[in-house]
């Protein structure tokens, strides 16, 4: 790809691509080194990566399959009158976030449940990381396991939070700063950080191939292919419109695609669903297409400038090279 050629050592320091067409790979390369000093290890295409929000869509999973399992309902009431599909959608009131330099001397996740809300429930979208904090809390609460387990019972062993440190150098870096120094191989988010790197909205690493599995879950239903993850009707419900807005429309954990300003570019199609990680992850899938294609990168580690020029070249490229 000419563009992730072209980035390396300039927007991120490695970076995995992968493409598959109905589940099966077209394309997959490593690109650059874990670091951008002498510490630096060379990346390959297994080589694990801060996920950041893509945890999120793992999360969301994880719940979608309590609600097959009849453990958690949809639209019944979790917290007061906000449901699970609220939580999902990101429609539930709640505050984006926080600001971690006032969350020292707080738990986490008990802040994110009593914060009084931004919005009324259902009123509209506020994308919102203490809502899938309270969606962590709620999958742990209803099937009486801790969220690393929950997550390895749906997705196994090759996605987790926090790496054995013996695995950390093979990870690339993230942002340097003030409070942590170099962070590699622990969660670059501070929420989660603040949370011993277990959290709703963040935290897990995996390769490109272990996101490109999850998300062929969803594409496998939407083109009627075998997948044994989640009920295709859910799976399917899951990268449906839940909730509208004008910037980026929401399903059930998926962000859908609506504007050609969407960081999958203009060439993917109308129905495509995805989400991104500020790290610099992002997967995107076109329904149409049976098409697929992930981008991991540690694009924060030469500073926190938007990733979305980078992103559209990537996918415009993926649609041009295999699109068809």
């Amino acid at each position: 790809m000419r563009s992730l050629e072209a980035a390396v050592g300039r927007s991120f320091t490695a970076a995995v691509a992968r493409v598959e067409r109905g589940g099966r790979l077209l394309y997959e390369r490593a690109f650059g080194t874990t670091r951008a000093d002498a510490l630096a290890q060379p990346v390959y295409v297994d080589t694990r990566f801060d996920l950041a929000s893509i945890t999120k869509i793992y999360v969301s999973s994880v719940a979608l399959g309590l609600v097959a399992r009849g453990v958690i309902e949809l639209d019944a009431p979790l917290f007061g009158p906000i449901t699970a599909r609220m939580l999902l959608a990101h429609t539930s009131g709640m505050h984006s976030g926080a600001d971690y330099r006032t969350l020292f001397d707080e738990n986490v996740a008990d802040f994110a449940l009593r914060r009084p809300l931004a919005a009324a429930p259902g009123e509209r979208v506020i994308y919102s990381d203490l809502g899938m904090i309270a969606l962590g809390v709620a999958i742990e609460r209803s099937s009486g396991r801790s969220l690393p387990a929950a997550i390895a019972a749906m997705w196994g062993d090759a996605v987790g939070f926090n790496p054995p440190a013996a695995a950390r150098r093979a990870i690339p870096a993230t942002e340097e700063d003030a409070w942590r120094g170099r962070v590699q191989g622990s969660v670059h988010d501070e929420k989660a950080h603040l949370m011993n790197g277990v959290a709703g909205h963040a935290g897990l690493f995996a390769s490109a191939r272990e996101v490109a599995r999850m998300t062929e879950v969803f594409l496998a239903a939407a083109n009627g292919r075998e997948q044994r993850v989640l009920p295709p009707e859910l799976a399917r419900e899951a990268i449906a419109c839940q909730a509208e807005d004008a910037v980026l429309r929401r399903g059930l954990g998926w962000a859908l695609k609506t504007t050609d300003e969407n960081s999958c570019g203009a060439r993917f199609g109308p129905r495509s669903f995805g989400h991104t990680g500020f790290t610099g992850t992002c997967v995107w899938a076109d329904p149409d297409r049976d098409l697929q294609a992930v981008l991991l990168t540690n694009a924060v580690y030469f500073g926190r400038e938007d990733s979305r020029p980078l992103r559209v070249a990537f996918y415009d490229e993926v649609i041009e090279a295999f699109g068809g």
